[in-house]
């Protein structure tokens, strides 16, 4: 790989509601077919964990917060009670903790002697703030739920760790696109909260040019759309189809598409079933609200504050994170304890969506986490 380098159940949890496993698998924004488990790791456990009263940077205020989320393994405690073995993933825009149980990523990391063996790690895998099962705008308050942003997001996975599982250190933080920002932001505003962190198909800058421009394309879509009604709709609006369609777009590379979809009547085939099925399960609200939500991402005021190493990885073929604007290589150098990684174009990445795949980059996190080990 060509690199660029700078610079159990839970005890006495009452509040706690375990449901039944049900997993459910997403790609970077779009759905797509999730195989079973590759790899013989725990079963992962569901529950959710309520916060009450949480209160948002813009002074909105939501009485209970749900926050779904999944667990693989046990946390272990030291003498003092601490859980020295927990590891935090993120997902990305529209996804859910689920996304994860997948043969290239649970498959590839969480099984017997993989590097996230999860009999040796506790990994916990949120639904953010306005995904998944977690509290959301098509829970019932639509386009009243409160504009919620990225460190909103990072408020609330931090009461979960530390309210609801009592979890006070984190082994390795990481995430995949939002869920790498996300990553940043933790290293920044909790920057002895972890050893180690790792966010994959991401920048350290605030959301800005085409990465603006095609979330205002999506936002634009929907809220321009007579049919939104003022979040009111009974039944999707059709400027929901233009936003699956752009996110579409974005997620895969053009030699990968391509490759697929050889022939006009291959790609409108393709095109026509992607976009179908994601709108299978897509809400408007929901999505027009995760797309708003990166508009107080902005983690280069605190680079310098982060502390544990830090490893980078982004793909070349990355139409929504492209190298050539060389902002990964220069932040870098700002982060004390940061390298940065760069996946070459092959025929196994797949442009943005490489960020699943654990086989392209997981040297990568083998090489951090020996670095970090106390």
């Amino acid at each position: 790989m060509k690199r660029n380098a700078g610079g159990v159940p839970f005890p006495g949890c009452s509040w706690l509601r375990t449901v039944g496993v049900h997993l459910l698998g997403c790609g970077f924004l779009l759905l797509s077919p999730v195989p079973t488990r590759a790899a013989e790791y725990p079963t992962p456990k569901q529950a959710d964990f309520v916060i009450h009263d949480f209160s948002f940077q813009t002074g909105e205020k939501l009485p209970e917060l749900r926050m779904h989320f999944r667990t693989v393994g046990t946390p272990l405690r030291d003498a003092r009670g601490v859980v020295t073995n927990a590891v935090l993933i993120l997902h990305g825009t529209t996804g859910q903790g689920g996304n994860f149980i997948r043969a290239e990523f649970a498959g590839a990391l969480f099984g017997p002697g993989q590097l996230l063996d999860a009999t040796r790690y506790f990994i916990v895998l949120p639904d953010n703030l306005g995904h998944g099962q977690s509290s959301k705008p098509s829970d019932g308050l639509h386009a009243h739920f409160p504009q919620y942003g990225y460190r909103d997001m990072v408020a609330a996975q931090y009461r979960l760790l530390t309210e609801g599982l009592h979890i006070t250190h984190l082994r390795l933080v990481m995430g995949t696109s939002m869920g790498g920002m996300h990553t940043w932001l933790w290293g920044g505003t909790h920057p002895e909260f972890m050893d180690a962190l790792l966010p994959l198909a991401s920048l350290p800058t605030q959301i800005s040019g085409r990465n603006r421009a095609w979330r205002r394309m999506i936002i634009d879509a929907i809220r321009t759309d007579s049919e939104w009604q003022d979040g009111e709709y009974h039944q999707q609006p059709r400027g929901l189809r233009i936003a699956a369609e752009v996110l579409y777009f974005m997620a895969s590379n053009p030699v990968l598409r391509q490759k697929e979809a050889p022939t006009r009547a291959d790609a409108d085939r393709m095109f026509d079933a992607a976009v179908d099925a994601s709108l299978k399960a897509l809400d408007a609200n929901d999505v027009m609200y995760a797309l708003a939500a990166s508009r107080d991402y902005d983690p280069g005021p605190y680079l310098e504050k982060i502390t544990a190493p830090l490893m980078a990885v982004n793909s070349a073929d990355d139409l929504i994170n492209p190298p050539e604007l060389g902002i990964l290589e220069r932040e870098i150098k700002r982060v004390k304890h940061g390298r940065a990684a760069l996946l070459p174009l092959s025929d196994q990445t797949r442009g943005h969506g490489s960020h699943t795949i654990a086989a392209l980059w997981q040297d990568y996190l083998a090489e951090l986490l020996r670095e970090s080990a106390k």
